[in-house]
């Protein structure tokens, strides 16, 4: 950061602290390389800083008025993305990665740089809270951080933070559902929209097929519910597509891992949570300076690892939100939050436990009815394993066929995405696979996900469990993997086997 501007005073030095390491991963996955990366970088962060500066020049100058502006991480990494855009404007464009090229010249991202009323309803909503608002559903939601270690950073009360962090998700929400009032739409849009707030409401409100089958076909709606229905676990993935537009969900992955990297699976309150800071001991002063020096070090440990060069390869890019119509349109429909250190694979912190190895197995008959119809698999010998196939084959035709697909892969991680088209009626659906090398699912979206070893079950959610005659069904997710990463095995709908390739 040398070519930044050194901080003003101390608060925009802790500022230039917390965010630079945001900044730089937002522009690893924009870029084709990690030098590009890091200039990309130093680019949006001075463009930025300056935004910052002059947003808090105006809000000081304006008495009793509040500029409607981004929290301080969200404004720095829209300008990472407008950065590109001039880079790409300017001829460098090949030192962008190749998605986000195409994005820039979609109409996806012409709606960040549109009219105001047909932007992102999470954009316009969280420019509509108040700034200490804003940068507490921020830092909780799409920065991982615990919620201990956010107040304390925003001078909360760590007791009260969780109730104010409700009703900071309820303003968010009322925002949210104004803008998509306000927000131009087509007569079938607008006849939707009180159905769809009263539906997102509540938790237990079944969700009606013709609305069902709307949300799946419109991106601006399926968006708009994404940030109305508050339970389930999709405000995350809501905020950074709204904000971000291009690889929303990939950075979300991306802090969460690094907060699990820096402050370790089993410290949820983060390195600084010391003893009182009122005490006024030399012991407790010189504890805080340690931790800041150890939190400096982290830091720059950090920036070093994403500046290697394996950050820019291809595989590590991530997808692109928000593009594709269809039910994954859908950014809110994501599980809950931080994935269980079980379960994830981070750079650092406790070593997860042992992975379960697959054992050699049949394939269960779907013409024999089971108590449990996706059971985790168990062994067999060798001369009944092969027997099961041959015989379901022949005594009854595939009720399903399955088509895996793996969109994009990373050295930790991966995207992929399961479809299924059935040759019967459905009124619900659960479809299960078997991961053979330890991959472990972290987060699913259209779909509410279990994983027992490496069994992994898919269930229908409220809105697309009915499924027509020779329909499809589909999911995503995103799950970790080590050494090989082999497609799933033994894929079943509702425990009928179902066809692949």
């Amino acid at each position: 950061m040398s070519d930044l501007s050194a901080p003003q005073d101390a608060t925009e030095a802790a500022l230039f602290s917390e965010c630079w390491d945001a900044v730089l991963s937002y522009a690893d996955l924009c870029t084709a390389g990690s030098t590009a990366a890091a200039q990309l970088a130093r680019e949006a962060f001075a463009q930025g800083i300056r935004e910052v500066r002059e947003a808090e020049a105006t809000t000081v100058r304006a008495v009793g008025r509040r500029s409607s502006r981004l929290p301080r991480i969200p404004l720095l990494l829209t300008a990472v993305r407008t950065t590109a855009a001039a880079w790409e404007e300017s001829g460098q464009g090949h030192r962008l990665d190749p998605d986000l090229r195409l994005w820039l010249h979609s109409e996806n991202a012409a709606r960040f740089t549109g009219p105001p009323l047909s932007r992102p309803v999470a954009l316009r909503g969280l420019r509509d809270l108040q700034q200490a608002d804003a940068e507490l559903l921020w830092l909780a939601e799409a920065e991982s951080l615990p919620l201990p270690l956010v107040a304390r950073r925003l001078g909360l009360d760590a007791a009260t933070a969780a109730d104010e962090l409700a009703q900071v998700r309820g303003f968010f929400r009322d925002r949210c559902h104004r803008n998509h009032l306000d927000s131009p739409m087509d007569a079938e849009c607008r006849s939707y929209a009180r159905l769809l707030d009263a539906v997102t409401r509540s938790p237990a409100a079944d969700t009606p097929e013709d609305l069902s089958k709307h949300l799946a076909t419109c991106v601006r709606c399926a968006e708009a519910a994404a940030c109305l229905r508050l339970h389930g676990g999709g405000l995350p993935g809501a905020l950074t597509g709204g904000v971000l537009g291009w690889g929303g969900l990939a950075y979300l992955e991306r802090r969460r891992r690094a907060a699990e990297a820096r402050l370790g699976p089993g410290r949820p309150d983060g390195p600084d949570a010391g003893g009182d800071p009122a005490d006024g001991t030399g012991r407790a002063r010189a504890t805080r300076n340690g931790l800041l020096v150890a939190a400096v070090l982290v830091s720059g440990l950090a920036l070093a690892v994403s500046l290697m060069p394996f950050g820019g390869t291809d595989a590590d890019k991530a997808i692109r939100t928000g593009a594709t119509p269809g039910p994954a349109a859908d950014p809110g429909l994501y599980p809950p939050a931080a994935p269980a250190p079980s379960t994830s694979a981070t750079d650092s912190g406790p070593a997860s436990p042992g992975i379960p190895q697959p054992s050699s197995e049949g394939t269960p008959d779907p013409a024999k009815p089971h108590p449990d119809p996706d059971p985790e698999p168990q062994g067999s010998t060798a001369a009944t394993a092969p027997t099961a196939p041959r015989t379901t084959a022949s005594s009854r035709p595939s009720v399903c066929h399955a088509a895996y697909d793996l969109v994009n892969q990373w050295p930790v991680g991966f995207q992929a995405t399961v479809t299924v088209t059935t040759t019967e009626p459905l009124d619900s659906w659960r479809v299960a696979f078997t991961f053979e090398d330890g991959q472990r699912v972290t987060q699913m979206w259209d779909a509410d996900v279990s994983q027992n070893g490496p069994r992994v079950t898919a269930t229908a959610t409220d809105y697309n469990k009915a499924v027509p005659a020779g329909g499809k069904l589909a999911f995503g997710f995103i799950a970790s993997w080590t050494g090989t990463n082999p497609p799933p095995s033994d894929i079943t709908l509702d425990g009928h086997s179902c066809t692949t390739g």
